[in-house]
């Protein structure tokens, strides 16, 4: 059982770090630095030699090789099929210990088919242009690979097998905070697939207006056929408005129902751990208010945008904790 906790705690760390590098290389526009999958340019790795870089060249005549591009790509491929491999080797551990009764045996199984949906996810993306839809599930998956290895961890814990008794009411406030989360990350992926981040590139205000002209009609059509080439974006700037505002105000709205959630772990009795999971809820809120701005303020410099997606997946792991350590936890008196 210990081997399989290290085992989750190293593929969860791994998890967060495959969910950022994707997130970089979306933003750095290296999402189609490989036109072909899971090779590169028909092979294993980027192509670097003058013989492959002509090859890929003849082959991809309409996608010349980037060098830069491709290796960013290829790297995120070779994490995240490291990641799977993992993903697998819990499934297999959990099956084999599957007569210990603290062995978790259908969250690995569950995870390990999570992990081949994100491989077919992660194909398509490339395969279909970098259709919004697809990056946003890919997006959402990933985040999903995070949060249940984070929950698997905990699971296999000393305080695993404490038996369950009055539910601790913070439990439900997190549980709704997770879905927020969930929802404000699904547009913040809808945002950069349809490169609207830089829509309203002043703030609070867009554009010097509090309400400008917006095609939400337009913005949020989820699905506009094949062979449509993504890769800049085909939407005009009304539609990209209209994207950029509804994530603005999906933001407000997540800071209030997670900075309600955290300061009412901070300020709680009982436990230290929740305290300082609430505190460390509403210290990330702010980073992430902090980041945004800024980003907006500098032209959206890479290290900022991909930052602001750890940051979103931090507070993801964060709600994961308090739902967890809150689920079976009595009430303070």
């Amino acid at each position: 059982m210990v081997a399989f906790r290290r085992l989750a705690l190293a593929a969860t760390a791994l998890a967060l770090v495959v969910v950022v590098l994707g997130a970089w290389v979306r933003l750095s526009d290296a999402g189609l630095g490989c036109p072909d999958w899971p090779g590169c340019y028909g092979r294993l790795t980027a192509p670097e030699s003058a013989s492959a870089l002509e090859s890929a060249q003849a082959a991809w005549p309409e996608r010349p090789p980037e060098g830069d591009k491709a290796h960013r790509e290829m790297l995120h491929r070779y994490l995240a099929a490291a990641l799977g491999l993992l993903v697998l080797a819990l499934a297999v551990l959990a099956l084999r210990n599957r007569r210990e009764p603290a062995q978790p045996v259908v969250l690995p199984l569950g995870l390990l088919a999570l992990v081949i949906l994100q491989a077919l996810l992660g194909m398509w993306t490339v395969t279909l242009l970098l259709k919004p839809v697809i990056v946003v599930a890919h997006l959402l998956g990933g985040m999903a690979t995070l949060a249940l290895l984070s929950w698997l961890y905990l699971s296999t814990g000393r305080a695993a097998g404490t038996p369950a008794t009055a539910r601790e009411p913070l439990a439900g406030a997190a549980l709704a905070g997770l879905a927020v989360h969930v929802v404000q990350i699904a547009l913040g992926g809808w945002t950069s697939a349809n490169y609207a981040a830089l829509a309203c590139p002043d703030f609070p205000a867009c554009q010097g207006e509090w309400w400008p002209s917006a095609d939400f009609g337009e913005g949020f059509v989820l699905w506009r056929g094949l062979g449509v080439d993504y890769e800049g974006g085909v939407l005009d700037h009304p539609a990209r408005v209209a994207i950029h505002l509804t994530h603005r105000i999906g933001a407000v709205i997540t800071t209030l129902v997670l900075g309600a959630v955290g300061l009412a772990a901070a300020l709680r009795g009982g436990a230290r751990s929740l305290r300082l999971a609430g505190a460390a809820l509403v210290g990330l809120l702010a980073a992430q208010w902090l980041i945004a701005v800024t980003m907006l303020a500098h032209g959206l410099p890479l290290a900022l945008a991909a930052a602001h997606n750890a940051v979103a997946a931090l507070l993801l792991l964060t709600l994961v904790y308090l739902i967890h350590r809150t689920w079976r936890m009595r009430s303070p008196a």
